[in-house]
C-alpha cells in the first residue's frame, strides 16, 4: 500500500499533474453570471454568452476552492459591472 501511495506521487511529481481541479479545461475561461453566483466557462476567443460577464482583471479564479472561486460565492457583477455582495438565496 506505501509503496503505491509513493509511485502515485513521485508520478504526480514528474507529470506536473495537480491535485487541484481546473476552473475551466484548457482553451477556455470562466464568466461570471451578472446578478448572481453562477459561472460557466467560455471558449477562448469567444464573447460571454448574454447574461455572463468576464470576472474583473486580478479577480478571476483558477481552481475550485482557491481564493477568488471562494470569494466569488457571495459576491457577483451587477447590471452596471459594480462589485456587489450577493443577498442570501441568489
Amino acid at each position: 500500500m506505501g509503496l503505491a501511495l509513493a509511485c502515485a506521487a513521485a508520478a504526480a511529481v514528474l507529470t506536473g499533474c495537480s491535485t487541484e481541479e481546473a476552473t475551466c479545461g484548457g482553451g477556455e475561461y470562466p464568466v461570471l453570471a451578472v446578478g448572481g453566483t453562477g459561472s460557466a466557462c467560455v471558449p477562448n476567443g469567444e464573447e460571454p454568452p448574454e447574461g455572463y460577464t468576464r470576472y474583473p482583471k486580478g479577480k478571476v479564479p483558477e481552481h475550485v476552492g482557491d481564493e477568488w472561486d471562494t470569494y466569488w460565492q457571495t459576491h457577483t457583477v451587477d447590471k452596471d459591472g459594480n462589485v456587489v455582495e450577493v443577498r442570501e438565496g441568489r
